[in-house]
């Protein structure tokens, strides 16, 4: 797929855009896919979290990263990411060609910076690999690229059809050894159910097939022992868990897990800390649910009321490693934000970045 990569100036922020209407977002590929719901939810209201919600944790802001663009009408960041130092990498899934698509936060300032922008990527997801330790961004076309952090030397390590298929690709999660599971979203088609999950060796060379026949999976991510993979299926509102062989080139038992109550809201991307809780963001209201390994629904993180207009929705988490400082992901008409909470849990390689 051909691209025109350019680093952006170290010192080049991004600056507010001024809204547009949505007709232009084709000039993307994509409507609201990603972050990722099938179609853009009515703002929320401020409201109390409902019974069987947990306790509430309250988010407070950080940064207000990315303003609606003009060519597209829309901004939606996604895989917030820590790296050694303490910045944040997040992504804007509809930024158009030439803008920020890559974008460094500093958490304690608020203060922004563009690190990467090409002409056709649309990036849902970025993680880093335990292997090389570069960037890898999942594009929605359908191919997986890699960047070293400062944005620089762009590679393509994976792209085209698996079993004869294209693929819609959203999150990545990395085994230990550098290996790649990713979510396909595979044509996001109303009421169709072919949605994969999809591992690919660190080397690129080689796409496998873990699962289909799902509801448009989004998050993915692994368990803190790495035996399976929980995965989020946004047109079922459901979590479910993937055991994996011991190898994890095979699934060898499959279950929905939990049932997200999440109304009007979809299950977006999902994070796992050092004890096993999983933190599902959701797609139509900005505000993230808390789940024990168990099931039980511990908490729900929501930001203030006052701060609830224009914003419609949570797309992911990165967990301090080692630490609970939490930062989510938020955006909707009134830009792209990133809010700061304390986690129940530790932060973890699972609970960062996907």
């Amino acid at each position: 797929m051909p691209t025109d990569p350019s680093p952006l100036p170290a010192d080049r922020t991004p600056r507010p855009r001024p809204r547009a209407a949505l007709a232009a977002v084709a000039a993307v590929g994509l409507l609201a896919l990603t972050g990722c719901g099938t179609e853009t939810a009515a703002p929320a209201t401020p409201r109390a979290a409902p019974a069987g919600e947990g306790r509430s944790i309250r988010a407070t802001q950080v940064a207000h990263v990315t303003d609606p663009h003009e060519a597209t009408g829309q901004t939606l960041l996604e895989g917030p990411l820590l790296d050694e130092d303490g910045d944040l990498y997040v992504v804007d899934v509809t930024a158009p060609a030439g803008k920020p698509k890559v974008i460094s936060v500093d958490p304690a300032t608020g203060r922004h910076k563009g690190v990467y922008t090409d002409n056709t990527g649309a990036y849902t997801s970025a993680q880093r690999s335990p292997y090389d330790g570069r960037l890898y961004l999942s594009d929605y076309h359908g191919s997986v690229v890699s960047i070293e952090p400062d944005g620089s030397d762009r590679r393509t390590f994976f792209s085209g059809e698996v079993d004869g298929s294209p693929m819609n690709l959203d999150d990545i999660a990395f085994d230990d050894e550098g290996d790649l599971y990713v979510s396909d979203l595979h044509g996001m088609k109303p009421g169709e159910a072919t949605g994969r999950i999809v591992r690919i060796d660190r080397d690129g060379a080689k796409a496998t097939v873990l699962a289909d026949g799902l509801a448009h999976p989004n998050g993915v991510v692994f368990d803190p022992a790495l035996r399976g993979l929980w995965i989020s299926e946004l047109a079922e509102n459901t979590i479910s868990y993937l055991r994996l062989d011991a190898g994890k080139t095979a699934v060898t038992s499959q279950h929905e897990a939990i049932h997200v109550n999440a109304g009007v809201a979809q299950t977006d991307s999902i994070a796992v800390d050092a004890d096993g809780n999983l933190y599902q963001a959701l797609h139509g209201r900005p505000a993230m649910a808390v789940y024990s390994p168990d099931g039980e629904r511990l908490a729900t993180v929501e930001i203030p009321a006052k701060a609830v207009e224009g914003l419609e929705s949570a797309t992911n988490v990165a967990i301090t490693p080692g630490g609970t400082k939490a930062y989510m992901t938020v955006s909707g008409p009134a830009g792209g934000h990133v809010f700061a909470f304390t986690a129940p849990g530790r932060g973890i390689r699972q609970s960062n970045g996907g």
